[in-house]
């Protein structure tokens, strides 16, 4: 074989493709952070529950269950949501445990046509019940999200430190949420309370490959360019060259 590499695109072409593996290579990495991270997540959801209270920073997706009841006249309405192909609304309503801590629930789906409580009024219980559900943080607003409107009553994003500025509950827990979960095989009824199902992005197994492909595209082209100028061979020289 014989190779005489140009100057300039040899140059250009080896901190390119260091640059590219290097990036293939973090993404690698990043994968193997995000699959542990949701299989934590998954294990939290899925572990015994307990009473929300937290020493220190909350824990997301921690399982949790409390005995309280709704308080039905503090609730505010998510917009934008929806349920198998349907638009709706999330219903988040405040809860007040029996240990008398207050904290914000997500109770699930309602379509536009039972938005209104009197709607459901099967809905509306004050009788004590034994909630389950896991922990949420506050979302984090998109970047084409619109800011929540709460004297309008549009709410886009769950900030519970929002809401409760807007319903003044300043003893209700802001830092997090509650999603109430119904669990596989149990009767679905409105609100529609979310499934344990743990829904985190991972991409990275996607990006490593296009780095790694352009990296791979680049020696190719490289490649490619030195052998149709005659500067890379494969094999033995040929009779004409040895003598000449």
């Amino acid at each position: 074989m014989m190779f005489r590499p140009l100057l300039w695109p040899t140059l250009f072409a080896v901190p390119a493709l260091i640059v590219l593996l290097m990036l293939g290579t973090w993404q690698v990495n990043r994968l193997h952070w995000k699959t542990a991270l949701i299989d934590e997540f998954k294990a939290r959801s899925t572990a015994e529950a307990i009473y929300p209270s937290f020493d220190g920073a909350p824990i997301e997706f921690q399982r949790v269950s409390l005995q309280g009841r709704y308080v039905h006249d503090e609730t505010v309405y998510l917009t934008g949501r929806t349920y198998e192909g349907n638009a709706g609304f999330h219903v988040v309503t405040a809860f007040e445990s029996a240990r008398g801590d207050m904290f914000f629930v997500n109770r699930g789906w309602v379509s536009e046509a039972y938005r209104e409580p009197e709607k459901r009024a099967f809905s509306m219980s004050e009788d004590s019940f034994q909630l389950e559900g896991i922990i949420r943080l506050a979302q984090r607003q998109g970047s084409f999200v619109p800011d929540n409107e709460p004297a309008r009553g549009f709410w886009f994003t769950m900030k519970p430190d929002e809401v409760a500025a807007h319903l003044a509950l300043p003893d209700a827990k802001q830092s997090y949420y509650i999603d109430a979960i119904r669990n596989e095989g149990e009767e679905i009824t409105l609100p529609i309370a979310a499934e344990v199902k743990i829904d985190v992005r991972n991409s990275h197994l996607n990006y490593a490959v296009t780095w790694y492909g352009i990296a791979l595209s680049l020696l190719g082209v490289y490649f490619a360019f030195h052998y149709s100028n005659g500067r890379l061979r494969f094999g033995k020289k040929d009779q004409a060259d040895d003598e000449s």
